[in-house]
């Protein structure tokens, strides 16, 4: 078989490490992101990094990556002392770093993007790449790793799954030594993680580091060898994996227990605030109807590409409905773009929080009070002191963590970036929030905070439609779910009869009696 590299040798534990930091502190305006921080990695070694959000592994990856200089402290990798490191340099020692969100040019192809920034040139005069060269290769190191993925094909075409594993394979072909994967699993499905963390064992055997940074613990606990756990910019302790449960993880994460992982509150549903019927769009969803009450939680579960996110789209008039009615209090309404779902009353937090959700390059305060902006405003003048009051009030009701409301919501990390979020939609007013993934991509205690919001909503008498891909979290904080496969809704669960067992069959189309 091809080989990723020919690594020869075995390693002690004493003369293994291929990567350390020792006493790294890095300080922004008003904060200190990192606090004398020291880590090691070994040659074919897969490390875990947790810690909630805001502890400071989005900086610490920036440092190794180069992307920010430390303060304080060195970086050694492969026997050298590193200074002075930049982006490009990193890259050139054998790091690569797989981001959450994906770092491609869709409408370019497989191999284009795997050689992207490191082409074959077969004439520098001219500057003609080998595109035969690069074809051959990338199809080499996809077979490696046992993908079954055209190298000719536009990355665009690809599902999530595939384009995380051509970075991967931008990676191995680059013969990175050591590879930093950021919430790799965020956007994957069950059959898609399973892929990944494969290819991870195969990696470690070829005696490739791999630094796994996720908030999904079971994950951290299947594929790791060590753990090393940071919390408010420090490193807490790096642990043996075999020595050490998720409960011991949380609480090094968090520096308390979490007793309660849903802490839902049990309500007693009011007065019908939404109701839909029939809803269709050819070729996406069919006639999808369910109702939502005053102080309840309906969650909407179902395997990727059920139609869950695409029915709450076209709900909202993001997307355009083919038939179908939708009433708000008993008063039927007609919503053709968001501004007439917002008129209504009705809040969507995307999935997407980044692209969708937030302005990245502006701060809290725009981002808090973008959606409502018209009630801060007083004849041709706009009450920045209104504005700002709130956005303060939406930070220390959440307890978002930031040094003021002027830090841009790029610079937030993934839990607090969804609190600004929440705190958008609060201001409108709502009372029938729309909230997709509400928890994806952040750590356990931001998910009890999150909880805990969704709590005080329906406690107020709003009421919550959840769209969530992960079950337990749909089944301990959902009063009602409602269960889609291909575009239809094919089961409605409430109280007692809520199980995975009977959800689970349910989104795959099959009939509860089947088992």
């Amino acid at each position: 078989m091809y080989r990723l590299f020919r690594i020869k040798g075995k390693y002690n534990v004493d003369d293994n490490v291929i990567f350390s930091l020792k006493n790294v502190t890095k300080r922004f305006p008003g904060v200190l992101a990192l606090k004398s921080v020291s880590i090691d990695v070994r040659r074919g070694e897969v490390l875990g990094l947790v810690g909630e959000n805001g502890a400071g592994k989005s900086t610490l990856i920036k440092i190794i990556t180069g992307a920010h200089p430390p303060d304080e402290g060195e970086i050694h990798f492969d026997g050298k002392k590193l200074e002075n490191i930049t982006p490009h340099y990193s890259m050139s020692l054998g790091i690569a770093c797989i981001y959450q969100e994906l770092n491609q040019v869709p409408q370019m192809t497989v191999y284009e993007n795997i050689y992207l920034g490191r082409e074959e040139i077969s004439n520098k005069a001219l500057g003609i790449t080998n595109i035969a060269l690069m074809r051959e290769e990338s199809t080499r190191v996809l077979k490696t790793l046992g993908l079954n993925i055209d190298p000719n094909t536009p990355v665009s075409l690809l599902g999530v799954g595939k384009q995380q594993m051509v970075e991967i394979a931008r990676a191995v072909r680059a013969k990175s030594k050591m590879i930093i994967m950021d919430e790799p699993t965020a956007s994957l499905s069950a059959r898609e993680t399973d892929e990944l963390l494969g290819i991870i064992r195969l990696l470690k055997a070829e005696g490739v580091s791999v630094i796994f940074i996720s908030h999904r613990l079971d994950e951290v606990l299947a594929i790791t060898d060590r753990i090393t756990v940071m919390r408010d910019g420090e490193m807490v302790s790096t642990v043996n994996t075999a020595d050490v449960s998720i409960d011991n993880i949380v609480k090094m994460m968090v520096g308390r227990d979490i007793t309660q992982k849903y802490p839902k509150i049990k309500t007693k549903p009011g007065k019908e605030l939404l109701r839909v019927e029939g809803l269709t769009r050819n070729g996406v969803m069919h006639d999808v109807s369910f109702v939502v009450h005053e102080g309840e939680v309906l969650g909407f579960a179902g395997l990727v590409g059920a139609g869950r996110t695409e029915t709450m789209r076209a709900l909202t008039g993001a997307d355009p409905l083919d038939s179908g009615k939708i009433f708000v209090r008993g008063q039927q309404i007609n919503i053709r773009s968001p501004q007439d779902s917002i008129k209504a009353g009705i809040a969507f937090l995307t999935e997407d929080r980044k692209g969708q959700g937030l302005i990245l390059i502006q701060d809290i305060e725009f981002n808090s009070t973008l959606v409502y902006l018209k009630h801060y405003v007083s004849g041709f003048l706009l009450r920045l002191k209104d504005c700002r009051a709130d956005a303060e009030l939406m930070i220390k009701e959440m307890r978002t963590r930031t040094p003021s409301v002027n830090q841009l919501a790029g610079n937030l990390s993934g839990g607090n970036q969804q609190k600004v979020v929440i705190a958008k939609w609060l201001l409108t007013r709502s009372k029938i929030f729309i909230i997709d993934e509400p928890t994806r991509g952040i750590d356990v205690g931001a998910k009890v905070e999150v909880y805990n919001l969704i709590n005080k909503l329906t406690e107020e008498g709003a009421g919550v439609i959840m769209i969530s891909s992960e079950m337990d979290e749909c089944i301990g904080m959902s009063d009602r779910i409602m269960v889609m496969y291909e575009g239809r809704v094919t089961a409605e669960f409430s109280g007692s009869d809520i199980t995975q067992e009977k959800i689970m069959f349910a989104a795959s189309g099959l009939p509860a009696e089947s088992k």
